[in-house]
């Protein structure tokens, strides 16, 4: 995987007894949960505090997952805060794609691609994302370059 810009989100999650399992560390389907949270605060931390409730509900923009990858490097424990680094690597014509890695006490415990594919929140409709949100993106992009095509 590319490596982690300088320019990056960071979104702490605390980790509770009740993500955790028998075994101690917290439950594997918790961890995309943290992933997607930590995606949904690089949006809040760049549009004014909307996230994909307000983008859904006010601006009228979904951004539904069409395909999620993980990689697992180490357990995640409650013993430590969760830091989850996360942004943009590529946008395309209509979709956008993001990098979390989830780091705690300094050590890589995981790291996501996701793709979302821009709609049109009431028709469910394929779209191009809004101009201030390409606008927004393209900044945070890792060459801070323009989109690709796709």
């Amino acid at each position: 995987m590319e490596p982690r810009p300088e320019k990056t989100h960071r979104h702490g999650i605390r980790v509770t007894w009740g993500d955790c399992d028998p075994a101690k560390i917290v439950y594997t389907a918790r961890i995309p949960w943290f992933a997607l949270d930590a995606i949904n605060g690089w949006w809040e931390a760049h549009l004014d505090g909307d996230g994909w409730f307000q983008m859904e509900l006010d601006r009228n923009v979904g951004t539904p997952f069409v395909r999620l990858e993980m990689d697992f490097r180490a357990p995640i424990t409650p013993r430590h805060e969760l830091i989850c680094y996360v942004w943009p690597v590529r946008l395309g014509e209509t979709s956008i794609t993001f990098r979390v890695d989830g780091e705690q006490d300094g050590r890589l415990c995981f790291s996501s691609r996701s793709v979302s594919v821009f709609t049109d929140a009431t028709a469910f409709k394929k779209r191009t994302p809004p101009d201030d949100i390409r606008v927004v993106v393209e900044s945070c992009l890792p060459d801070g370059g323009p989109s690709q095509a796709g």
